[in-house]
C-alpha cells in the first residue's frame, strides 16, 4: 500500500461534497483541475504493464494527468524544461530578485487573475530592464527568466515574481560585456519605486478601461473614486523588492530553478494528515529565523481545498517568461553574442540519453513494456505481489 498522503487523496475523499456545496461558484477550469488530480495515475487514464527481463517481476504504471497544477506531474516537466535551459546558461554569477505586490493589490488580483498577474510580469520586467539600461547603474541589456508564484507557505494568496538574472549584460552599443559588482546587481529601493509607479499607473488604466471586475466586499471598488481611495495607502509605502546574493555558479542556478519553475501551491511531501479534524500540513513562518520557523497547520478540509483552488491559473496563462537577452524571439543570437563577449564556448552536449530504462525493484534487471491499456480499461497482465510493490486503489 502507498503510505504517503497526497492532494489527490483529499480531493477523492472530499471533492464530491465540496463540488456540491460550492456548485455555481467554481470555474470550469477549477473543476477540470480537481478531476485531473483525482484521476492522475489511476486506471481511468490508462497505462502500461512492465516486466523484468531477468526475473519476470511485473508492475502496472498508470498514466499521469500532466496538469500543471498536479503535485505528481511536475517533476518530469521540470526536468525537460531544465534540459532546454541548461544550454542557455552563461559562465558567471546569477542573482535572484523577487517582486511582490502589497495586500491591497493582491485582493484585487484574486478576482482578476489574468489581467493583474500579467501586469505584475510587465511592470517587474520593465523595471529591471529600464534600471539596468540606465548608465548611472549598469548601462547594459540584461536577460531575465521570471516565474510567477501566487501562494504563501500557508496557501494564502501572495502573488510575487521570482527572477533569475545574470550578473551583467551586453553594453547598449553591443560591443562589450558589462559585469555587475560581485554582490550587487541593482539598487532595490530604485527598483521598488519604479515598479510601484509602473504598476499603479497601468492598474488605474485597466480600471478606467473597464477591464477589472469586483465582487463581494470589493464590489464598491467599481467606482473610480473608491478605487483610488483603496490604492491611496500603497502609493507612499515602499513596495517589496528583494535581491538575494548571487548563486555560486550555473549549477546552483539549475538546482534553484528545478525547485521553483514547476512548483505547485503545495507538494505532497508537506502533507501530514487528513482526518475528521481537517488537513494538517507543514508550512514555514518567514517571520521567524532558525528551525522554529517550520510549523504545522490544520485547516478544515473544505478550506484546504478552497485555498488550493485559489492558485489555479487562468487557461493558457504563461507562468514562466523570458525577457531582454532571453526573450524567445532572439534568445539564441543574444546568448551567442554574450558568449563571444565573455570569450566562452557553449556547454558541451551530452551523448547519453536523458532517460534511462527503469530497473527492476527485485533484481535490478531491465524493465520493458509488455502491454499498453487504454483509459478506463484494466490490463490483462497483473502486477506481481512481492513486498515493496506499489499498488494503486482505483475503486
Amino acid at each position: 500500500m502507498r503510505g504517503s498522503l497526497e492532494v489527490a487523496d483529499i480531493f477523492r475523499a472530499a471533492g464530491p461534497t465540496y463540488r456540491a456545496t460550492h456548485a455555481g461558484h467554481l470555474s470550469l477550469h477549477q473543476l477540470k483541475v480537481m478531476s485531473a488530480i483525482e484521476l492522475c495515475r489511476t486506471a481511468a487514464l490508462g497505462g502500461h504493464v512492465e516486466a523484468c527481463e531477468d526475473c519476470g517481476h511485473r508492475r502496472i504504471t498508470y498514466n499521469s494527468c500532466r496538469n500543471r497544477h498536479c503535485p505528481k506531474c511536475q517533476g518530469a516537466a521540470a526536468r525537460t524544461w531544465l534540459a532546454e535551459r541548461e544550454a542557455d546558461l552563461l559562465p558567471l554569477g546569477y542573482f535572484h530578485v523577487v517582486f511582490t505586490v502589497p495586500t491591497e493589490v493582491a485582493d484585487i488580483a484574486l478576482h482578476n487573475k489574468a489581467a493583474i498577474y500579467d501586469l505584475v510580469f510587465q511592470a517587474a520586467s520593465e523595471t529591471m530592464l529600464t534600471i539596468a539600461a540606465d548608465p548611472q547603474h549598469l548601462g547594459a541589456r540584461i536577460g531575465i527568466t521570471a516565474v510567477l508564484h501566487t501562494w504563501g507557505s500557508a496557501l494564502t494568496h501572495h502573488p510575487h515574481v521570482h527572477m533569475i538574472v545574470p550578473g551583467g549584460g551586453i553594453a547598449l552599443d553591443g560591443d562589450r560585456w558589462i559585469s555587475s559588482r560581485p554582490a550587487f546587481l541593482l539598487p532595490v529601493r530604485v527598483l521598488g519605486k519604479l515598479f510601484r509607479r509602473l504598476f499603479l499607473t497601468r492598474l488605474i488604466a485597466l480600471h478606467d478601461a473597464g477591464r477589472l471586475a469586483f465582487f463581494g466586499s470589493l464590489a464598491p471598488l467599481a467606482e473610480r473614486r473608491v478605487f483610488l481611495r483603496h490604492l491611496s495607502p500603497v502609493r507612499s509605502k515602499p513596495w517589496a523588492v528583494y535581491a538575494k546574493p548571487p548563486f555560486a555558479g550555473p549549477e546552483a542556478v539549475l538546482a534553484y530553478l528545478s525547485r521553483y519553475t514547476h512548483r505547485v501551491a503545495i507538494s505532497n511531501r508537506r502533507l501530514i494528515a487528513a482526518d475528521a479534524t481537517g488537513v494538517t500540513f507543514k508550512y514555514k513562518d518567514y517571520r521567524i529565523e532558525g528551525p522554529g520557523r517550520y510549523k504545522a497547520m490544520t485547516l478544515a478540509t473544505h478550506e484546504f481545498i478552497r485555498r488550493f483552488l485559489m492558485h489555479v491559473l487562468p487557461t493558457g496563462f504563461h507562468r514562466i517568461r523570458h525577457y531582454g537577452l532571453f526573450a524567445n524571439s532572439s534568445r539564441a543570437e543574444n546568448i551567442m553574442r554574450a558568449r563571444e563577449l565573455l570569450a566562452s564556448a557553449a556547454p558541451a552536449s551530452e551523448d547519453t540519453p536523458c532517460t534511462q530504462p527503469d530497473k527492476c525493484p527485485c533484481c535490478g534487471g531491465r524493465m520493458i513494456t509488455i502491454e499498453i491499456f487504454e483509459r478506463g480499461s484494466q490490463p490483462h497482465y497483473r502486477a506481481s505481489t512481492p513486498a515493496g510493490t506499489i499498488r494503486i486503489d482505483t475503486s
